[in-house]
């Protein structure tokens, strides 16, 4: 039958009897298929998951899997990554829409003028672009790998990072680098209020506060860690501290609390709202629903032109070679 993915997604109606975690997890096994999950999906999206992870974690069950289909339940790069590593599987996602504000403040095309004016530079890109920035792109790097990776590099070459800006200044001062900076961010990262961080601060004085870098430097500033999700989730878990103040997307604190059902987790607010909570509505989008007819129709199905992806592989995996040499 023909069906519509003109929205982005399989426009077909569920039906509400429906159990929809059992009846995702038959379509799973039946189709030889795995599910990928970032921390910063819904809960419930976390929880039907195969593999919950960061992006360096997706990227390596991407590149390992023995299943036929990748199910990517993330954002498009994201997807993008998966059929770069894995060109011969079917690599699906529950709605097109999910993009990253991030990956869209880095044009290709724009990107890939900025490296020409600096030919003698060896360029670092986070893995949050899409296929056609890392196709002009010398390693990708997660914020979980980016200090070991630049770190690799001799002290005198030069460098391009792009597209994260608070990212980018962030590793500048733990290499004592001089990168030259592409002028990107993401607008959860860029959203947090200083104000009101300390205003918790305040509330809670025991608190850790917990901080991705692509946060601002002035949360970094008021940050007692710094890390990667996957960072943040091992530090609030190994450490004694029992309260956390967490600056990223809060989806990553349904992991947190799974792990440490005994600790109290506070997402950090943004600007903007008063909900307490700051979460990427692009990551929002897929939904158990959309999940379930992605699975059934096998759409929408992310294809990689073959001459971007040969180029933009060779990117990824010297990222997941070093990461590999690094225990990473």
């Amino acid at each position: 039958m023909s069906v519509d993915i003109s929205k982005g997604y399989v426009d077909v109606p569920v039906d509400a009897s429906l159990n929809l975690p059992e009846e995702i997890n038959k379509l799973k096994i039946e189709k030889n298929a795995i599910i990928l999950a970032h921390y910063y999906q819904r809960d419930e999206m976390q929880d039907i998951a195969d593999y919950v992870g960061d992006s360096l974690a997706l990227a390596q069950w991407a590149a390992k899997t023995d299943a036929d289909i990748i199910v990517l339940c993330g954002v498009h790069f994201m997807g993008e990554t998966a059929k770069i590593l894995s060109p011969q599987k079917k690599v699906l996602v529950p709605d097109l829409n999910a993009g990253c504000s991030l990956a869209d403040s880095c044009p290709a095309q724009e990107f890939s003028d900025f490296v020409a004016r600096h030919p003698d530079h060896t360029v670092v890109s986070y893995v949050n672009t899409t296929a056609a920035v890392k196709a002009v792109t010398d390693v990708v790097v997660t914020s979980t790998n980016a200090k070991v990776i630049i770190d690799s590099f001799p002290e005198d070459e030069k460098l391009i990072f792009g597209p994260d800006r608070n990212l980018g200044n962030y590793l500048n001062s733990v290499t004592g680098r001089k990168m030259l900076l592409w002028d990107g961010a993401c607008h959860v990262h860029e959203q947090f209020s200083v104000e009101k961080i300390i205003e918790l601060k305040k509330q809670y004085p025991e608190a850790m506060v917990l901080a991705h870098p692509e946060c601002k430097q002035v949360v970094l500033t008021l940050a007692d860690f710094i890390g990667s999700t996957a960072a943040l989730l091992r530090y609030a878990t190994n450490t004694d501290h029992k309260q956390f103040i967490v600056a990223t997307e809060s989806g990553i604190i349904h992991e947190m609390k799974k792990h440490n059902p005994d600790k109290e987790f506070i997402p950090a607010p943004p600007n903007d709202s008063t909900c307490g909570c700051n979460e990427c509505s692009f990551m929002r989008l897929n939904t158990l629903e959309k999940l379930y007819n992605c699975l059934k129709y096998e759409l929408p199905e992310i294809t990689v032109e073959e001459e971007i992806r040969v180029k933009a592989v060779k990117s990824i995996h010297r990222m997941l070679d070093i990461s590999e040499k690094h225990g990473l």
